[in-house]
């Protein structure tokens, strides 16, 4: 396998993890509403890096695009768990593993 499909479909795991942890996390919240849009993007990242990773391990026609939409939504995910991320250390893993996502999966998308 490419060096470069093996680091991708690596960092999608990683985020898929990182971003169920995060959904978890903050379900827990006691102000849900202040991360009602971080619940949401951690979903949807979560979700196209699973299908990401199936993509990539069967060598989908279409990868490359679907990599293209990941790294684009893993983007916005990060910056809205950045923006929780002074108070909360789970928000701050996600934004860290959904940029490490966007760049692996931008350069293979090229």
């Amino acid at each position: 396998m490419d060096e470069q499909l093996k680091k991708c479909i690596e960092e999608c795991l990683k985020c898929l993890e990182e971003c169920n942890h995060c959904y978890d996390a903050c379900l827990k919240e006691d102000n849900i509403d202040m991360v009602r849009d971080c619940i949401r993007l951690t979903r949807e990242c979560a979700e196209i890096c699973t299908f990401a990773a199936n993509a990539m391990t069967r060598n989908s026609p279409y990868m490359k695009e679907i990599c293209a939409l990941c790294a684009l939504i893993c983007e916005a995910c990060a910056e809205e768990c950045k923006k929780h991320a002074e108070h909360h250390e789970h928000c701050k893993k996600c934004a860290e593993a959904c940029e490490r996502c966007a760049k692996a999966c931008r350069s293979f998308a090229v």
